[in-house]
């Protein structure tokens, strides 16, 4: 049976603590006291007040009181600052004595929620005694201030909780972006518009709370996020049956492996692209001695791994990729051992092959389709010394470097071979998908058309919502069309690339540009035998995105037998000052369809600028397709890359971004 002595040593215990945490504040300059509420809405505009009854709200959210009465008698974390000898501590000390009694304090405390934290109104004490003895919940009788609308992210990010709330009932699920919680969703294996059952959310709750335990132990409330954006980065590489069914060691272990990525969810961009090889970046920089010291360090032989999703046989896609892989071996030689493993048909298939090829000794793995950053994930976080490569865009995964090419460099050179050849003034563009680095590639076209041709027009259509886009404008009497760059130097023959039509309905390709994935693979296997890959790890815990083009030899571009002399002499100009960085196709006056100047022609575009374009430039005829409108066979690379994905709502078959 607990004694008056036990409940004035936990009110020392408590004082103790609150000093502690009011002399911490005053050191980082936060107000040492708990907010009022009536100071945060005294200049705020709200919606009104919704009463929702006694709820069991959670401890760590209650923030502040209501009035500003009592309020210095707390710290900042609720705990007491006043001596042991005054009314205050003498009410506090019979608070916790029933606590510690048989009965318990019971009564629920009264608050106002605003903003998801909570306010208290009636109870200061018996929530200062429990949060003195890290109780997680508490009875209260809760009032909410809703506050009016606006674009401002926190807000948005509320009325997204409001949302979810109705779903699941808990406080806890609170996000600091909106959109987060249709992904929870989907990785709980839910429907968009699930609601959850009275054992649903008890397992959420316990599992939850394993999991901000490790997320604290290693240093979570330091950072700009909340519990549950950490839990979902954890959810898109685990289960969370894996939070319920593991101990609290291997836990906090799984979660060490994912922290650079929880890390990354507080930087306002968290990837950093890497626009040219390490090689290019230091060829006139003669190392240091730790330069040195580190290219010594690196491996005199790499085994290397392709996974491909598809057979070469079965995709252009992958038998380009397959080519690159020849011509790493060529050029490479006995440096490098590689193993190719494909028709890769499930996540699951994928996973058990590359963990067993990391279990085998393989040091560098290429996954060589988005579709594959779900496995790459899941082995980074367990391999954590294999250097793993996704083919995709945009992915913010420190463990997983991502790697694409700036084809738009090519397609602005066959928008100017177009423009000079097209007699018409009509030129078509056939897209395929509304993801990243598309509407760059269709900007740069329609402004290489009109360096050469200023009155002529660019007509789009997208193969993934037209699959006879090409036949249709033959049928509208377009001359010129781009269609898709060729996969591979010798497809050539076939209706690739830039086109002209004849009026015999044969196609003529006349120039294209292509992917010359073998030069990117010699290249970034050359950086980590040199060094170079290990120099781009310290990116202050951003992931990496290989965008290389011209530069670096991995876009090139084939003219045909066709093109006249003229027109080859432009092309092979243009090729150049792009190489060499001395000619910018963005780096000139651009307006967007709506009018809007997006470049005055005074400054260039930042490599990310390019890259997450959502919009299309003046003198394109045509939009970007409505997800609604895509054909099924394209909507699964939609929701992985496309440039509205975030706005998507997830589908619990989809891979988590």
């Amino acid at each position: 049976m607990a004694s008056r002595k036990d409940a004035v040593s936990q009110y020392t215990k408590a004082l103790k603590q609150g000093r502690k945490t009011y002399k911490d504040c005053i050191l980082h300059g936060r107000y040492p006291y708990p907010q009022v509420l009536d100071e945060i809405l005294s200049d705020s505009l709200t919606a009104g007040q919704v009463d929702l009854g006694v709820l069991e709200i959670p401890m760590d959210q209650i923030t502040g009181t209501k009035t500003e009465g009592r309020r210095s008698a707390f710290s900042e974390d609720f705990m007491p600052l006043l001596e042991e000898d005054t009314e205050f501590a003498g009410k506090w000390i019979d608070l916790c004595l029933a606590h510690l009694g048989e009965e318990g304090i019971r009564d629920p405390i009264r608050c106002y929620e605003y903003m998801g934290r909570f306010y208290v109104q009636e109870g200061n004490k018996r929530v200062s005694v429990l949060k003195s003895f890290g109780a997680p919940t508490i009875p209260a009788y809760v009032i909410r201030v809703v506050p009016m609308w606006s674009e401002d992210p926190e807000i948005m990010a509320y009325y997204d909780f409001l949302n979810a709330y109705q779903l699941t009932g808990l406080y806890r699920v609170r996000f600091s972006k909106a959109g987060s919680f249709q992904k929870l969703q989907a990785a709980m294996g839910y429907e968009p518009d699930h609601v959850w059952t009275e054992e649903e959310r008890r397992d959420f709750s316990a599992g939850y709370l394993y999991f901000q335990e490790v997320f604290y132990k290693l240093g979570g409330k330091s950072l700009p996020i909340t519990v549950a954006d950490a839990l979902l980065v954890w959810l898109k590489v685990y289960s969370f049956e894996t939070l319920l069914d593991a101990t609290t060691a291997d836990r906090l272990k799984k979660l060490e492996a994912l922290w650079p990525d929880v890390k990354g969810l507080s930087l306002p961009d968290p990837i950093a692209v890497s626009v040219e090889t390490q090689e290019q970046s230091r060829e006139d920089t003669e190392p240091g001695f730790w330069g040195k010291l580190m290219q010594a360090m690196q491996p005199s032989r790499l085994r290397v791994a392709f996974f491909h999703k598809y057979l070469p046989s079965e995709s252009g896609w992958i038998r380009d990729h397959d080519l690159g892989r020849e011509y790493l071996e060529a050029v490479m030689g006995d440096q490098v051992e590689v193993e190719v493993f494909s028709g890769i048909r499930s996540d699951q298939e994928a996973v058990e092959r590359m963990e067993a090829a990391a279990e085998d000794g393989v040091q560098v793995i290429f996954a060589t389709t988005p579709s594959l950053i779900g496995p790459c994930r899941t082995v980074a976080a367990k391999y954590p010394k294999v250097k793993i490569h996704n083919c995709s865009i945009f992915m913010p995964y420190a463990g997983v470097r991502t790697y694409y090419s700036r084809i738009y460099e090519g397609k602005f050179i066959m928008g100017a071979i177009a423009g000079a050849m097209c007699r018409s003034g009509r030129i078509g563009y056939i897209a395929d998908s509304p993801i990243f680095g598309i509407p760059a590639s269709i900007n740069a076209f329609t402004l290489g058309v009109q360096m050469t041709n200023p009155t002529a027009t660019v007509e789009l259509q997208w193969s993934c919502v037209n699959e006879n886009a090409l036949e249709d404008m033959a049928e509208r009497g377009i001359e010129m069309v781009s269609n898709r760059e060729i996969p591979t130097p010798d497809r050539m023959k076939e209706p690739w690339g830039l086109c002209r039509l004849g009026e015999d309905g044969q196609y003529t390709s006349m120039a294209s540009p292509y992917w010359h994935w073998g030069n990117f693979y010699v290249k970034l296997v050359r950086s980590i035998f040199s060094g170079g890959w290990d120099a781009l790890s310290n990116q202050q815990g951003k992931s990496v995105n290989y965008w290389w083009g011209m530069h670096s030899q991995t876009v090139g571009i084939l003219l045909g037998e066709k093109i006249p002399d003229g027109v080859r002499q432009l092309a092979e100009f243009l090729r150049r000052g792009i190489a060499d960085g001395v000619f910018l196709p963005f780096q000139r006056p651009i307006r967007s369809q709506d009018g809007q100047l997006r470049n005055d022609g005074q400054h260039w575009f930042a490599p990310e600028e390019i890259l997450y374009m959502d919009w299309l430039c003046d003198g394109v005829k045509g939009q970007i397709p409505e997800y609604d409108q895509i054909l099924p066979m394209a909507q699964n690379m939609v929701r992985l890359q496309g440039v509205y994905r975030e706005g998507l709502v997830p589908e619990k078959e989809d891979t988590i971004l």
